[in-house]
């Protein structure tokens, strides 16, 4: 099958352009932030939009990623971070664990045979992984880019952060609000950035999950990195703070020096899903305020559901309560099944009415109507086919500009610009 499948959906536009890991969309320009190097970034003029041209295109370096992109007026923010790394931090870590035991074992080093058949690796893999441990990795943070003129990004500052860098984010005409790992903190945390000086960012504040400070002498009660911040989105002065396998927080910036935490709701570990986005409706829903949770699908787990959307009655925040979910059949998808993740990623990050827009992986676009929000319903659809050579779509994310015009980015190669038509 090699054709999109489409409700209430139109194609004007397409691109054939590197895989994506956000797409966010200002004026006449989409803003490309690519999954993997070398590609960094690309600036997109998308004012005809049957005809998306690249105006601008930004490179990074072998080992970093630059898959997340923010726009405020004339400044650009792009991350910085690690590429392949937890794999890399996993597997090093094994690397060096096994030859610090076989030197013991052995009363000398190991040579590279016997290091790698212990891991149960090929020479490569081990080539690859002994030359990660001997660089080390110091370019993680993020990049401020002066774009007033688009076609020619001018970089004012490269800020470095700590261990693999920054994830996403959020941004606005003032401040940056940065996921990142940080020195003394296990897994990522929240630090707010003043951006008036665009050349030399300042530190305002930070936040994190109790536990999550080891250098300040907490003491986590899960393992490894599974509470942790994803991101943190501003809605008016709340931020709305996704914290993986820990639900999500309602932090109160109306001090923007001193972030608190005003709620929380966590639904794990029951849902083995992780927590990726959270953010109230801009309206209210049937008298309520109304938050949209994300769910983000990673290796399925037979037997559970896939990933799915939340909905929440937020109008007390000290009495969360959910209303209901949305979920996709592995009916409503040919490539369900193929290889590649089905479940949910993320939907656009402004909720303007009742419509969410979500990124499903192999499930392509869903547009959601949460008008009713105790029952929400599917208002349309777009599943593009996969990529050439890839086995499944991988819808990846998705924005909504003032026209109502819908931009979808495939992880692996792709970008699409669609109409909503409704009909009935």
């Amino acid at each position: 099958m090699t054709d999109a499948i489409a409700v209430n959906l139109r194609p004007l536009g397409h691109l054939d352009i590197e895989g994506g890991g956000q797409v966010v969309v200002a004026g006449n320009h989409a803003y490309i932030g690519h999954m993997k190097p070398p590609h960094g970034t690309s600036i997109v003029d998308v004012s005809n939009p049957a005809k998306p041209r690249v105006v601008a295109r930004l490179d990074i370096g072998a080992y970093s990623h630059s898959h997340k992109v923010r726009v405020a007026g004339d400044l650009m923010v792009t991350n910085v971070e690690q590429d392949r790394r937890h794999y890399l931090r996993r597997e090093t870590a094994r690397v060096a664990a096994a030859r610090d035991a076989l030197a013991q074992e052995l009363k000398r080093m190991p040579e590279a045979g016997e290091l790698a058949a212990e891991l149960a690796i090929d020479a490569a893999e081990l080539a690859d992984l002994e030359a990660a441990l001997a660089r080390g990795y110091d370019e993680g943070g993020f990049r401020i880019w002066d774009i007033s003129d688009r076609a020619n990004p001018r970089l004012l500052c490269h800020h470095r952060t700590h261990g693999f860098g920054v994830h996403r984010f959020d941004l606005d005409e003032r401040y940056a609000y940065i996921s990142t790992e940080m020195p003394g903190y296990i897994g990522n945390i929240l630090v707010i950035y003043d951006l008036d000086n665009p050349e030399k960012p300042e530190e305002v504040s930070r936040w994190w999950l109790p536990g999550q400070h080891l250098g300040g002498g907490e003491t986590p009660d899960w393992e490894g990195y599974g509470c942790r911040l994803h991101h943190a989105l501003r809605a008016g002065d709340e931020l709305w703070a996704s914290v993986w396998h820990a639900g999500f927080r309602v932090i109160d910036i109306s001090d923007i020096a001193q972030p608190r935490t005003r709620a929380a709701y966590d639904y794990h570990p029951w849902v083995v899903e992780p927590t990726h986005t959270a953010l109230p409706a801009a309206q209210t829903l049937g008298g309520r305020r109304v938050a949209v949770v994300a769910d983000e699908e990673h290796t399925h787990r037979h037997g559970q559901p896939h990933a799915g959307l939340w909905l929440f009655d937020v109008t007390d925040l000290d009495a969360i309560t959910p209303l209901s979910t949305f979920h996709v059949s592995e009916l409503d998808s040919p490539w369900a099944r193929a290889p590649g993740r089905f479940g949910l990623h993320q939907f656009q990050e402004h909720i303007d009415d009742h419509l969410v827009y979500c990124a499903w992986f192999a499930g392509g676009l869903r547009i959601v109507d949460i008008s009713e929000p105790t029952l929400p319903r599917e208002a349309g659809y777009y599943i593009p086919p996969p990529a050439a050579g890839e086995a499944s779509p991988q819808s990846n994310d998705v924005d909504v500009d003032a026209r109502g015009l819908v931009y979808l980015i495939d992880r692996n190669r792709g970008f699409d610009v669609l109409e909503f038509e409704p009909h009935g």
